[in-house]
């Protein structure tokens, strides 16, 4: 059951998907993602990508893009950051669900510096874009190894500093755990279903080596945090 990543789709993978369900969902995902500590893991990262590219001279907005951005917690997370450590930066949200993107848009009114970006991230609308940061936070398990590969390749052509990867370590008593949780507190049928899948989509450091390695990334790092997430920078 552990030893291979699944292929099963997820629900929140029908990018048709929409309504309440899926406000709920995202609802819990942000509660979940700050409760278990899973946004230091992108804010640290962050931090050390900043802290580089101030050393090589940080005059201008930083273009940051959040890949699969949901409601925009991330993004909205992020800007509260630059606002306190005096930089500034220009955010992008991308999402290939035009329902998740509309609620991202309400829920960011306070934060002029967000936009967002109805795309997918194969699509040459998104192809087209550049940014010096590109994030991508519980994103990677939703594609195949192939995929991933394929993706990164080509975020490696957008992105002018780095790449940041905060995913899942596929593990058992990370499953067990939040089948658990999710069954005892959610109300959302597809977070019960999507969060102990994406622990089985999730990965090992070994396939990660692998699938970053086959990208032509030569410089990177791998760090496990808490709980069960790989923070990975990848410098371009």
């Amino acid at each position: 059951m552990f030893r291979n990543r699944s292929t099963t789709t997820e629900i929140m993978d029908d990018l048709d998907c929409k309504g309440e369900v899926v406000v709920q969902t995202l609802r819990e995902l942000e509660f979940i993602n700050e409760w278990l500590g899973g946004n230091n893991v992108t804010l640290g990262a962050l931090k050390k990508c900043v802290q580089q590219i101030d050393g090589e001279n940080l005059t201008k907005p930083l273009h940051i893009s959040d890949l699969g951005c949901g409601s925009g917690d991330m993004l909205k997370l992020i800007a509260k950051k630059a606002r306190r450590e005096n930089y500034k930066v220009e955010l992008t949200g991308v999402d290939a669900n035009p329902f998740i993107i509309d609620y991202a848009k309400k829920h960011s009114e306070k934060f002029p510096e967000i936009k967002y970006i109805d795309a997918n991230v194969f699509s040459e609308k998104f192809k087209n874009e550049k940014f010096d940061i590109v994030n991508c936070t519980l994103f990677c398990h939703h594609f195949t190894n192939q995929e991933l590969t394929d993706l990164l390749s080509q975020l490696r052509k957008q992105c002018r500093h780095a790449v940041i990867i905060n995913d899942l370590h596929r593990h058992w008593l990370a499953y067990h755990s939040i089948k658990f949780l999710t069954q005892l507190f959610s109300k959302s049928a597809m977070v019960k279903n999507d969060a102990k899948l994406s622990v089985l989509r999730g990965f090992t450091k070994d396939e990660l080596k692998k699938i970053i390695q086959d990208t032509g990334f030569s410089r990177y790092t791998i760090e496990w945090k808490w709980a069960f997430r790989f923070q990975i920078i990848l410098w371009i």
